[in-house]
């Protein structure tokens, strides 16, 4: 940091303390924003089970001393979130639009901003936390893709099913004369309620701590936000341009609050008890491992240290154990050739705490909407995604409320991407489209094949298509993945393999040339005659 960035510094933290220069310690301290702090603690406690960044807990030793240590915690919280977004979202998912030159822009930008490995991934971030946004941005002549997840997320408007106005916080730090200091973009989207524009406010804060916004600073003051226009208005806009995301239920903590909530919000105490159960029989098995005491004589030769002396000694002898031995340990009080060796060794209650983590799991799987069986061993055995579908399990119905949350975010991008893609004057060619967004029809296809026993579906098909009541044509989609027009092909070639072929010329008992006619037909006359 030069001289002169010192002193504005210098002035700025001056004004913000006259108030002359605007300072933010939270960012919902900023009045646009309403939705109160403590949904970002709920959000920060989240991430922390999230991340498996749990406090350290105090035990006792058997003397009494208290010491820490960190939980040997299972991280459940990304398992069930890893496991919901794999199921709602991935490769083989699709989105298309019904406008052919809308639907090239829309795959152009998916493609190049890797869309369907990316959300699977974000989506992952989104379940855990409850939130999350996606913000497609112009940059160098190319639409791209930012995304946001819970604790980035600000709505202005509380009290409203639907997020028209956001801010969204995107964080850096670097190093400046040896210190660490820490930049918060704020990125307003609102509404102008007079004229109808659509309004992008940017604003840069800059910070010691960690922990605080900072103060405001020019956006210039950051390389990569240099070029960054503090307002940006846009007139013919006539949707957001970002997509916002929640996890279906309500938000029973904060009823006005328009964030979702997160796995860890209404499963809290059932993740610690789980955490509490492996911490135990982790440590148990540490610590039950097999103990045998025995007599010190065992450990040492017996001899008195001199090597002359030892080797007339009738007790002298070798180590009977080895110095790196951990099974076998010395008790002390007694050096009498008739002390035996005693184990100690308890068994460990491997069937108990199975039951116990069973128990906890199974509260988890209820709590989180999965099915049982998700995480534990229901009585039929793991269930595998045949199951899940004919059962009309909680964990498919929890599917289908969570896709109806991810096809309207998607949506929601869709048009954002294609608001920005009538901008021809800032975007290369394949990023240009014009159209009349109202018309525009987004299509959002899941991979339902992961619930789908494939061998059955085959099986069922072929008999439907002997029976005369499926096309072939449907069944090769279906079954093989083909597209429309790779069936149509294979219909053709099956049709040339199973029509017979074309006569060369005449066949019949009277065609010309044949032998056996005419002696036939002589035959005939001379038994007339």
């Amino acid at each position: 940091m030069n001289l002169l960035n010192k002193i504005k510094d210098f002035f700025r933290i001056g004004g913000a303390k006259l108030g002359m220069v605007q300072e933010l310690a939270q960012i919902t301290d900023d009045p646009r924003i309403s939705i109160p702090s403590s949904e970002y603690e709920r959000i920060k406690v989240a991430k922390e089970y999230y991340a498996n960044d749990l406090k350290k807990e105090t035990f006792r030793n058997a003397k009494g001393r208290a010491y820490q240590r960190q939980l040997n915690s299972l991280n459940v919280t990304k398992m069930a979130a890893r496991r919901l977004a794999s199921i709602i979202f991935n490769e083989g998912c699709e989105v298309t639009v019904d406008d052919d030159n809308a639907n090239k822009v829309i795959q152009h930008v998916f493609k190049t901003e890797d869309f369907n490995e990316n959300y699977e991934l974000a989506l992952e971030k989104w379940i855990a936390l409850g939130s999350g946004c996606i913000r497609p941005t112009i940059n160098n002549g190319k639409i791209v893709l930012s995304w946001a997840n819970a604790g980035q997320v600000y709505p202005l408007n509380v009290n409203t099913s639907e997020v028209n106005e956001v801010a969204l916080a995107f964080k850096s730090q670097q190093t400046e004369s040896k210190q660490t200091v820490y930049y918060t973009l704020l990125e307003f989207h609102q509404w102008d309620q007079n004229t109808g524009d659509y309004t992008i406010t940017n604003e840069l804060y800059r910070s010691t701590q960690e922990d605080s916004v900072g103060i405001k600073v020019p956006l210039n003051r950051l390389n990569e936000y240099a070029t960054l226009q503090p307002v940006i208005n846009f007139h013919d806009i006539k949707r957001p341009l970002f997509a916002f995301y929640r996890n279906p239920g309500a938000n029973n903590i904060n009823l006005d609050s328009p964030l979702g909530l997160g796995i860890v919000d209404n499963a809290k105490p059932t993740i610690d008890a789980i955490n509490r159960t492996h911490d135990e029989y982790v440590e148990e098995v540490i610590k039950g491992r097999r103990k045998i005491l025995a007599p010190e004589w065992m450990f040492f030769n017996g001899g008195s240290g001199n090597d002359e002396l030892d080797q007339f000694s009738a007790k002298a002898h070798p180590p009977l154990l080895p110095e790196d031995e951990t099974v076998f340990q010395m008790f002390y009080g007694s050096n009498n050739d008739d002390d035996k060796v005693v184990d100690l060794t308890v068994p460990i209650r491997a069937d108990d705490y199975t039951k116990t983590m069973n128990f906890w799991l199974s509260e988890f799987e209820r709590e989180t909407g999965l099915s049982q069986g998700t995480f534990t061993t229901t009585p039929t055995g793991i269930q595998t995604a045949t199951e899940v579908v004919s059962n009309n399990s909680m964990t498919y119905q929890t599917r289908s409320s969570y896709l109806t949350m991810v096809r309207k975010n998607i949506y929601a991008l869709v048009y954002a991407v294609l608001e920005l893609a009538q901008y021809h004057d800032l975007l290369d060619p394949e990023y240009q489209w014009t159209g009349d967004i109202d018309q525009v029809n987004p299509n959002f296809k899941p991979n339902d094949g992961l619930f789908i026993d494939q061998d059955k579906q085959k099986q069922e098909d072929l008999q439907a298509v002997a029976g005369n009541a499926l096309p072939k044509r449907i069944m090769w989609m279906r079954d093989y993945g083909v597209d429309e027009a790779t069936a149509d092909e294979w219909l053709k070639m099956l049709q040339e393999e199973t029509s017979p072929p074309a006569p060369d010329g005449e066949v019949g008992i009277y065609s010309p040339g044949d032998d056996n006619g005419e002696e036939n037909d002589t035959r005939s006359d001379a038994e007339e005659s």
